[in-house]
């Protein structure tokens, strides 16, 4: 796997936000259900997965810059002795050390690791055998999720960086991070142990017209100014496909209308937020001298004051 600042096309003095903000940007522009088809944007995909999930764990990163774990962010417990080992004094590498308690007391290396062994033997019948045993170790992932997946909810069958293939249920209402507990599909254990477990951490791509707010969905609703003017009936669409909307007669710019259960679901009894719809008045396009004149003569007996201010005109 390549270095994952590489990968992401940032430098090592990168903050988190910069980071963060490279991750999404690659996400959305490589993630699978985008290029359908597309074994190269896969492939990147995962890289770019793979590199976030190193670079976006602070802790992880501090790991990586100090070289005390790889690219793939996975090292074992033997890795770090023998480590440990491969940097002692070559006339002790694989001999015989001594190291201290801190209270007077001195132990064998040799010692160490036959009761260590010993320890983490069968376990059964006093007799014990010398297999190591250790549970394995948990894995954490982050995954883009498309708006209306975590709002409505979805099965998705993701590739994670280790090349492992999941069934993921994104549960309706998901938030931005928060965090999917897969139990068992974390690192392999040894001796029997189970394996560990994988955490997936979601981070929600944007939507081109939604945003939301808790459980709420907030988008903005162009109208005609005859539509405002005389009130009409127009399509909305929302998080649920389109519906038809009511726009009041003499509606203004940014007035509000408010579809009641068209939001995000709150609990598992199936209630739901509202979708707040922000009216938008668009001028008429190519407006013609017949319309000028009519909006002026209008405006001669109806003075319109649009800049005007609290206490006063401007």
């Amino acid at each position: 796997m390549a270095d994952p600042y590489k990968t992401l096309g940032v430098s090592k003095d990168a903050t988190q936000d910069e980071i963060r903000k490279a991750y999404r940007k690659l996400a959305k522009d490589t993630h699978p259900d985008l290029n359908p088809g597309d074994a190269e944007a896969e492939r990147r995909f995962k890289e770019i997965s793979g590199a976030n999930d190193i670079l976006g764990d602070p802790e992880k990163r501090k790991k990586f810059d100090a070289g005390e774990i790889d690219e793939t962010g996975a090292e074992t417990p033997q890795r770090r002795y023998y480590r440990e080992y491969a940097e002692a004094d070559p006339n002790m590498r694989y001999g015989s050390r001594t190291y201290s308690s801190g209270a007077g007391d001195t132990f064998d290396a040799e010692d160490l690791f036959a009761d260590l062994f010993r320890n983490r033997g069968t376990g059964r019948g006093g007799g014990g055998g010398t297999s190591f045993r250790m549970p394995g170790g948990d894995v954490r992932y982050t995954l883009p999720v498309d708006f209306l997946d975590a709002v409505n909810g979805a099965r998705k069958t993701v590739a994670m960086p280790d090349g492992k293939t999941l069934d993921i249920e994104i549960p309706a209402g998901f938030r931005e991070g928060q965090v999917l507990r897969l139990k068992g599909q974390g690192l392999p254990g040894h001796g029997g142990e189970p394996a560990g477990d994988a955490y997936v951490e979601v981070h929600i791509l944007p939507h081109e017209s939604f945003s939301r707010n808790d459980y709420d969905i907030h988008s903005k609703l162009p109208i005609s100014l005859g539509e405002a003017l005389n009130g009409a009936s127009v399509r909305a669409e929302t998080v649920d496909g389109a519906v038809d909307v009511k726009v009041p007669k003499g509606a203004k710019n940014g007035t509000t209308l408010r579809l009641r259960g068209k939001g995000v679901r709150r609990d598992k009894a199936g209630a739901r937020g509202d979708h707040l719809l922000e009216l938008v008045i668009v001028p008429p396009e190519n407006p013609d001298d017949e319309l000028a004149d009519f909006m002026a003569a209008w405006e001669a007996k109806n003075p319109q004051h649009p800049r005007q201010k609290r206490g006063g005109r401007a």
